[in-house]
């Protein structure tokens, strides 16, 4: 147990902290790097000069300087930094670390693994630290990451480099239950790390929370955060800070947007790209291929990677969430003898930091959407980075294959390319991206398309569903992209890549201004439910159609409503459109399909003023107001006796329609009894030979028997007694039928 701090050591402590900073800010003011300046281009300090104050009046120069240790920063940040083994300084840290401890705004680019989490944790440990910040005083600052995986991170490093610092600091997240026990606790937290929706959920809801005193806001991975799908919270969120702040925005391809600029109210942001004259916009450390692969062979091609890579740790990118988790099933079920795992948005949060995790543990093929491409520092070397879906941009190349060939560690990248899309290859190298194109050794190529069928029909409750919802999540990522020099949808080979997937008929694609056609001709089925739709075709049922616009939101769920990202949209920040299967038209029915855009006749009557109105209209509005006084009462006396008209009428009807049934029920009869006397047919004979028509057939008929008991128990089972009268009725008919037989 420790023991309590005496108030003499506590006022000894503060005295110590309060000269500490007078110091801090005197060698910082004193030294202040030129604004517009970069203090890499500036040379080192010499090994032996002295750190901090050199005499009375004079401090060490920090503009330039290589390692943490001669920083303008206080003892308890120094110390941890030495604790984690941070001493020396990243390109990106060198540069933005002496404006940013001067309370410049900092618009900072590098490349992706260049250390820009201690760029800007440093200085807002350090700003709050000079303003002698408590928990009583709120939040004072705030870091934005588009990802939950990212913010957890920056929450780690933070942990860990301001563990001596007094500050409370807070993750708030998207995807955890606890989001009541955040209400409690937020408004004493000084430091938070969160998501864009978490965030401005707690500023819509949470009582008393408010951030008038910020001192630092930090958009990490900056122009995903300021790209359009976060735009409509972003601006919610600054609306409601104060712009009186020192503001860094941090990533590996910076945005000059001077609308973006200005709604986050930048003062005279100093611009730091470390990396813009490198010769190289990735890491020098990674080696970076890419190769030819039609749509319908990169499944086939990656099935055939991982499986010559089972040591390795790979990273496998896919363009949408449902691609993801198709491929993750269709390859666990095949079992290619390495660990599998997946990774997107909509998974939950425990699922995804498990996943995330376990990925470090050994050799694993992690599928992932874009999610995992945003700052997330793997603790294990990734091995490979593979890109089966080409990235949207140049931007988005960068950040995935920058998850490997980290620090001082090595990598490798392939990515697949499919012939429409080789323009994407000359825009990597225009910008700087050096990448070895490499030709696909066929020999070694072992194709699935058929493992893939066999596995839809024996799995015909899961497989075939998310196969569909991958192919057209595809098709409409590629109707999305915005550049049409590298996308063109219209070029692609459906029908090849719908049989690759597995699928026994291809959907058919309408896109709001082009129809993508298959090559075959194509039936279209009647709208069905979605689970009967995915099942039929698992078994080869006519296609349907699927009607798919231009629409920001990335994903579908279902088939006649199909839902990409995100918790997603926390991620991704993108909608989906409702997708809806169309009927089959008929050709008789064409016009009527044509036409049903056109208005529909309406009769129009025009009153005494020569304005149109409805007929029923005008007979609803009387001309004299008065005449509706006294209305209701007649109304009501109206209905009732309506009702009893009514009531009578239907008894006389349902009296009627019993009376139509008996008689055609006795006209039954009536015909059949006609037609047995006019058989004529001996009863024995009629026993003995049966009749052609079994609904003619009469019943048994016995004659009188001394034995009464016996004659009771005939007829209790079917048969009629002849009485007397009857039998000599039948003679009569049997002498008239021989008299007309000895005539003839």
């Amino acid at each position: 147990m420790k023991k309590p701090i005496s108030k003499t050591t506590r006022k000894q402590k503060l005295l110590s902290e309060v000269n500490e900073i007078e110091l801090l800010n005197s060698w910082i003011e004193s030294k202040k790097p030129d604004s517009g300046s970069n203090p890499m281009s500036l040379p080192p300090l010499p090994s032996n000069s002295p750190i901090g104050r050199v005499d009375s009046t004079s401090f060490s120069r920090y503009a330039g300087a290589t390692k943490f240790a001669e920083l303008p920063i206080s003892r308890k940040t120094r110390d941890a930094l030495r604790q984690a083994n941070y001493k020396d300084m990243t390109d990106i840290q060198r540069a933005c670390l002496p404006h940013a401890l001067c309370g410049r705004d900092i618009l900072g680019a590098a490349k992706t693994g260049s250390g820009k989490t201690l760029a800007f944790l440093i200085p807002l440990l350090e700003k709050l630290y000079k303003e002698r910040w408590n928990p009583e005083d709120g939040v004072g600052c705030i870091i934005i990451s588009p990802t939950r995986e990212l913010a957890s991170q920056t929450f780690d490093v933070l942990r860990a480099v301001g563990k001596h610092h007094n500050f409370s600091a807070g993750l708030l997240i998207g995807g955890r239950k606890d989001v009541e026990a955040e209400k409690e606790r937020v408004n004493e937290l000084n430091i938070l790390v969160c998501t864009p929706g978490r965030l401005l959920q707690h500023m819509d809801e949470t009582p008393n929370f408010e951030c008038s005193q910020l001192q630092v806001l930090v958009l990490d991975e900056a122009d995903r955060i300021l790209d359009v799908g976060f735009k409509k919270a972003l601006n919610a969120i600054i609306s409601q800070l104060p712009k009186r702040r020192q503001t860094f925005l941090f990533s590996a391809t910076q945005t000059k947007s001077v609308q973006d600029l200005a709604r986050l109210s930048l003062k005279d942001p100093e611009y730091l790209s470390v990396h813009e004259q490198a010769t190289r916009a990735t890491p020098n450390r990674l080696k970076q291929t890419a190769m030819i692969v039609p749509l319908d062979k990169k499944l086939d091609m990656l099935w055939s990677f991982i499986k010559a890579h089972l040591n390795s740790r790979i990273l496998v990118f896919l363009s949408t969430r449902k691609q993801v988790k198709f491929v993750y099933e269709a390859f666990k079920k095949l079992r290619p003898g390495i660990p599998l795992k997946c990774l997107h948005g909509k998974m939950k949060q425990e699922g995804r930091m498990g996943t995330y995790s376990q990925f470090h543990e050994k050799a694993t093929v992690l599928f992932s959407t874009d999610v995992a491409s945003r700052g997330l520092d793997f603790n294990q070397a990734v091995d490979w980075v593979v890109q089966v879906d080409c990235p949207e941009d140049v931007a988005s190349y960068i950040h995935r294959v920058g998850r490997t060939a980290r620090y001082q560690s090595e990598g490798r990248s392939l990515l697949f390319v499919m012939p429409s899309e080789t323009k994407m290859l000359e825009k990597l190298e225009a910008a700087k991206i050096p990448i070895e194109s490499i030709k696909v050794n066929n020999k070694r190529l072992q194709p699935i398309s058929g493992l893939l069928s066999a596995l839809l029909v024996k799995y015909p409750g899961t497989l075939p569903s998310l196969a569909k919802r991958a192919f057209i999540t595809y098709l409409k990522s590629i109707q999305n992209h915005k550049d049409k020099e590298v996308f063109d949808v219209m070029q692609l080979p459906v029908d090849e890549f719908s049989a690759s997937m597995g699928l026994p008929m291809t959907p058919r694609i309408r896109f709001s201004n082009h129809k993508l056609k298959s090559k075959k001709p194509l039936e279209l089925s009647p709208t069905v439910e979605p689970e009967q739709s995915d099942m039929e075709n698992a078994l080869g049922t006519p296609r349907e159609e699927l009607d798919i616009g231009d629409s920001e939101e990335e994903e579908v769920e279902g088939l006649l409503r199909l839902n990409d990202t995100p918790t997603e949209r926390e991620e991704e920040g993108r909608q989906i459109p409702d997708i809806m299967p169309a009927t089959r038209v008929l050709k008789k029915n064409k016009l009527k399909k044509i036409h049903l855009d056109k208005p529909t006749g309406q009769r129009t009557i025009f009153d005494e003023d020569g304005i149109g109105m409805d007929p029923l209209a005008m007979l609803s509005v009387p001309a004299d107001p008065s005449i509706l006084d006294g209305l209701q009462d007649k109304k009501e006396e109206y209905h009732m006796r309506m009702r009893e008209e009514v009531k009578k009428g239907d008894k006389q009807d349902k009296e009627t329609e019993r009376k139509r049934r008996r008689e055609i029920r006795m006209n039954k009869k009536m015909k059949l009894k006609r037609a047995n006397a006019e058989e004529g047919d001996d009863v024995s004979e009629s026993e003995e030979e049966p009749s052609d028509h079994p609904s003619r057939k009469r019943s048994k008929i016995y004659f009188d028997s001394d034995d009464d008991g016996e004659r009771e128990d005939k007829k209790n089972k079917a048969g009629l007694f002849a009485d007397k009268s009857y039998i000599d009725h039948q003679e009569a008919l049997a002498l008239k039928w021989l008299g007309s037989m000895h005539k003839n």
